[in-house]
């Protein structure tokens, strides 16, 4: 048994919603704030926390019950996880697997870190416009001031 398949063992099988693997290692508890799970009132989540991985040294897996994950959500799980697959489960098998696709440029997932740039300013409606200059680790540029963003600070200000 592949250490794949051990780690995908250690939660039980769900029978509807969406299993997200090769999340980086330490980073599921940001893939839920990115989803707007704080735990009062969500559905059922099992996390897997730091187990091998061959292509990531260690990852996440995060299964979130009876949901379906939109394209605007797995555009913003991009911030963090972009080497990440998703499943979506339907009667206790695999229905779809999803994948992140990221582009040049990230429009209007999250606006720019700094107070001080124009498409932060209200009276100026710009698209927030994000440059991807890697993916490996991801880095971001905003498209209007020109600033390298932090993800950490970025995750907070989604769209």
């Amino acid at each position: 048994m592949t250490a794949d398949e051990q780690s995908m063992r250690r939660v039980t099988a769900i029978r509807n919603g969406t299993v997200i693997d090769h999340i980086p290692g330490g980073m599921v508890l940001q893939a839920l704030q990115i989803f707007n799970v704080d735990g009062r009132h969500s559905n059922p989540i099992s996390l897997v926390m730091n187990v091998p991985s061959r292509k990531l040294g260690t990852k996440d897996i995060l299964k979130i019950e009876d949901r379906e994950l939109t394209q605007e959500e797995l555009d913003r799980l991009a911030l963090i996880a972009p080497m990440a697959s998703v499943s979506i489960i339907r009667n206790y098998s695999v229905a779809e697997k999803l994948s992140i696709q990221i582009g040049d440029e990230m429009i209007n997932v999250a606006h720019c870190i700094y107070s001080n740039c124009i498409s932060n300013a209200e009276r100026e409606p710009l698209p927030h416009r994000l440059k991807v200059l890697k993916t490996s680790p991801m880095t971001l540029q905003c498209h209007y001031c020109g600033r390298i963003q932090n993800l950490d600070r970025l995750v907070n200000n989604l769209l």
